[in-house]
């Protein structure tokens, strides 16, 4: 849920920006990640976009589980983000990208809701760091060994 939430900032800042194609772009994806996580949450994993839409739809929107309304939002916001990716002749509006802002909010406050307390924020969905090292030198974090000889 990590990356929906930001994704939806980004299309928040995005849209201060002016950059409206992108925005729309972004809140689509937040949208896409809460459905991903509700599809994993069944233990549920998808390769492309059409198969999350879909099996979102067949699992969430026709029972019920949640509003049908919110398949034709992340429907919508992606008909609207391919035409910002790839229809240059077709600019996404202020407007529109608020509308999609607006919808990606209430997904993610509904998916929350749904699959109840999660990681702490700080967690951020990125693995560890691995201890860095410089070249030629070796790492803080190894022994000093002696070097190698050859044997004659």
């Amino acid at each position: 849920m990590n990356k929906a939430r930001d994704s939806l900032r980004g299309a928040e800042i995005l849209t201060r920006e002016f950059l409206y194609d992108i925005a729309v772009s972004r809140a689509y994806y937040a949208m896409f990640y809460c459905a991903e996580a509700l599809l994993e949450a069944e233990g549920l994993s998808f390769s492309s976009h059409g198969a999350v839409l879909s099996a979102f739809g067949q699992r969430f929107a026709k029972t019920g589980r949640m509003p049908a309304e919110y398949h034709r939002y992340m429907l919508q916001a992606q008909d609207s983000r391919l035409l910002g990716d790839y229809d240059a002749l077709s600019p996404r509006s202020e407007q529109e990208a608020q509308k999609h802002i607006g919808r990606a909010r209430e997904f993610i406050a509904l998916t929350e809701e749904l699959l109840g307390p999660e990681e702490p924020p700080v967690a951020r969905d990125r693995p560890a760091a691995k201890p860095r090292r410089t070249r030629g030198r070796p790492s803080p974090n190894t022994r000093s060994q002696p070097p190698r000889t050859s044997r004659p």
